[in-house]
């Protein structure tokens, strides 16, 4: 049995320790829209920080069109994002991320069963079963010299949009309706019970 309070120092591979997952939509050079499942990111008042990876399609769109909407689904939408999540709309697939498993998508909407929804004020479509939206423009984008393949990329919300089932008063959202998908350690949850787990679970 395990003694409650002992520490034990480990070396996790991986370190998705509880975040809320957010589809970004963002604009291809065709003028197109990709989509990014994304685990690491945070909000403080209109500003919010992504954690992008540096050999996917998201980052190169941002450096090229500095806009994206933030869609976040609900628990329910746990098997769409793993859709998602197993592709890039890279081409061909860098062998970092062939090796991992990732194919190649160049329409994601239509492989996730996700409908695209027009944005008001910036290029890139919304995703219409997403219960909240924000769409943003890009501020900063940094690379840190100790973590060369990410990039920390700092947006600012310009609009955002909730389904009507969620709002309980004007521009406030019911907490007790929202349900967010959360990535917790290459799993998925709700607030509850665990909805699934991502392909690379076990690695």
């Amino acid at each position: 049995m395990r003694k409650p309070n002992v520490h034990e120092t480990i070396n996790p591979s991986i370190l998705y320790y509880g975040t809320p997952v957010i589809i970004l939509s963002t604009l291809n050079k065709d003028g197109s829209t990709n989509l990014s499942p994304l685990s690491s990111s945070w909000a403080l008042g209109d500003c919010l920080v992504l954690g992008i990876g540096t050999q996917g399609r998201a980052y190169e769109n941002l450096c090229h069109h500095p806009e994206c909407v933030i869609n976040l689904p609900d628990e329910s939408m746990w098997g769409k994002v793993e859709t998602l999540g197993r592709t890039t709309g890279i081409s061909p697939v860098p062998e970092i991320k062939k090796r991992m498993g990732y194919t190649f998508c160049q329409d994601k909407f239509k492989a996730a069963g996700l409908t695209p929804q027009s944005s008001l004020q910036v290029a890139p479509d919304k995703i219409a079963e997403c219960p909240l939206q924000i769409e943003a423009s890009v501020q900063h984008i940094r690379t840190p010299e100790h973590t060369p393949f990410m990039a920390i990329v700092e947006v600012k919300a310009v609009k955002v949009h909730a389904h009507t089932h969620l709002i309980s008063e004007v521009n406030k959202i019911d907490p007790e309706q929202w349900q967010p998908l959360i990535y917790n350690f290459r799993h998925y949850f709700g607030l509850g019970e665990r909805q699934g787990e991502n392909f690379r679970a076990g690695r």
